[in-house]
């Protein structure tokens, strides 16, 4: 499979099999987004693997939806603004923009191995930090559901045509 087919291939699943995901396919993501492009290589990311029922529950206070609480596994993608790169002639911290890297990195793994995902980032981020004792320094930045999927969609959102987001100079 070509980069443009996993792209076709990558949606944001809402509706997952019960069955658990193997180990062996969870390390196969966490290592994707572990290998993940960040500036200047400084990796501001924490990678939190939900499996436990009772860390579901603390996950699932967080983000409120059933659909949401019918995934098998979640990886909660953190960064820490202190160990970022930050831009010297504006002073804007990367960490935002090095989590979304890893986060879409773990996503398109996972539709490469046949696995379903949600980017969530509609959560409440200190409930998460409270539930999750998270430090100061460190915070959330999105969560992605993971299992196999339910169903297929049978229709996809439509994407802006390539003339109305494209300019060539």
């Amino acid at each position: 499979m070509n980069f443009l087919e996993l792209t076709k291939k990558r949606f944001s699943v809402r509706n997952y099999k019960s069955d658990r995901v193997e180990q062996d396919k969870i390390d196969y993501i966490i290592e994707c987004a572990r290998l993940a492009p960040s500036a200047v290589n400084y990796q501001p990311w924490h990678f939190m693997v939900v499996v436990s029922e009772e860390q579901k529950q603390n996950l699932r206070q967080c983000y409120n939806r059933e659909w949401f609480a019918r995934a098998p596994v979640y990886i909660v993608v953190c960064a820490d603004k202190s160990i970022a790169w930050v831009r010297k002639s504006d002073n804007k911290n990367h960490a935002d923009i090095d989590a979304a890297i890893a986060t879409e990195h773990i996503c398109l793994a996972a539709a490469e191995i046949g696995l379903g995902s949600c980017w969530v980032c509609n959560f409440d981020p200190e409930l998460f930090k409270a539930n999750f004792r998270l430090s100061s320094e460190r915070y959330p930045v999105a969560i992605v559901s993971l299992g196999y999927i339910q169903e297929q969609p049978d229709h996809f959102t439509t994407r802006k045509d390539k003339d109305e987001i494209v300019t060539f100079l």
